[in-house]
């Protein structure tokens, strides 16, 4: 399907140079699709720490317009949503998801009795899908990293049992990274201890199901949406207009770059004009596939 390669073209722009992308296989879009067709109750997870030069930390831009973006669409798609981050992250992800997806439910991770607080979570709210976006996941070392090699566990609320336990529960986990070290991405070990500085060091342990990877991670937040579009058969992309919105929120509750380290329009060093071309693309294939299926 021309439409699937597109869009894998499009989300393994690496503008960053990070080297990974252009060693993995296509991203598994027909499974993603497939899967996403009964995605009734979805806990969406995401907050990437960034320590700060005065030793504190806070959530980066990375993640949070990604994470609204697939809420949007699932809850256009009527599925109950229901976002989770950490305290470095709330303030960002909760003010950038009630301006986009006002009918998805936040919760914040507790810093006490995290593994109780998964397990209850999982039960009780009974996810058919575990989507993790820009979300750090735990290395066979039993640590957090940054891209560069430093440890992260002092920043962030350890969140790895939502992955096991959500396929333990029947949940279709699905991952997206842009790294190597976000949650799910062992999927792509060999690759990642290859040609990623630190892969050894940094690559995480566990797989998802599906594990999605671009040049950064919130572009798979507009590829979701555009796949919700396929079912809804109308757009659900964000307008430019939305996207531009929901990062100067996401700024203005404090997040910065987490490449730069700035409290800046920006996304992994990319400008906001470069991130809405990879909306502008997105809409583009996405305007003549549905073109398509209205004339089929």
């Amino acid at each position: 399907m021309t439409f699937f390669k597109d869009l894998d073209t499009i989300m393994k722009q690496d503008f960053g140079n990070r080297g990974l992308l252009k060693a993995l296989p296509d991203n598994p879009i027909q499974e993603t699709l497939n899967t996403l067709a009964d995605a009734r109750r979805v806990i969406l997870l995401t907050g990437f720490p960034v320590r700060l030069s005065d030793g504190s930390y806070v959530g980066e831009t990375d993640g949070p317009l990604g994470t609204a973006d697939i809420a949007a669409a699932l809850t256009a798609l009527g599925a109950s949503v229901l976002v989770i981050t950490d305290e470095p992250a709330f303030s960002i992800v909760s003010d950038v998801v009630c301006y986009r997806a006002p009918k998805a439910k936040l919760m914040m991770l507790p810093k006490t009795d995290t593994g109780d607080f998964i397990r209850n979570c999982i039960k009780t709210f009974a996810p058919t899908h575990l989507i993790s976006l820009e979300r750090p996941g735990k290395a066979a070392n039993g640590h957090y990293h940054s891209m560069r090699g430093e440890v992260l566990d002092d920043m962030i609320t350890d969140s790895a049992l939502f992955l096991s336990e959500a396929k333990k529960s029947g949940a279709t986990t699905i991952s997206i990274g842009d790294g190597g070290n976000e949650m799910g991405m062992g999927t792509y070990r060999d690759v990642i201890e290859h040609f990623v500085p630190f892969g050894g060091t940094i690559c995480t342990a566990e797989s998802a199901d599906i594990t999605l990877a671009s040049g950064v991670s919130n572009w798979w937040g507009i590829g979701i949406a555009a796949l919700c579009s396929l079912f809804a058969e109308k757009n659900l992309l964000p307008t430019r207009e939305e996207e531009t919105e929901s990062l100067r929120l996401a700024v203005a509750a404090g997040s910065v770059d987490g490449c730069t380290k700035k409290n800046e329009m920006t996304v992994d060093r990319l400008d906001l004009e470069t991130h809405l071309g990879i909306l502008d693309s997105v809409n583009d294939i996405l305007k003549k596939e549905l073109d398509i299926c209205a004339i089929a």
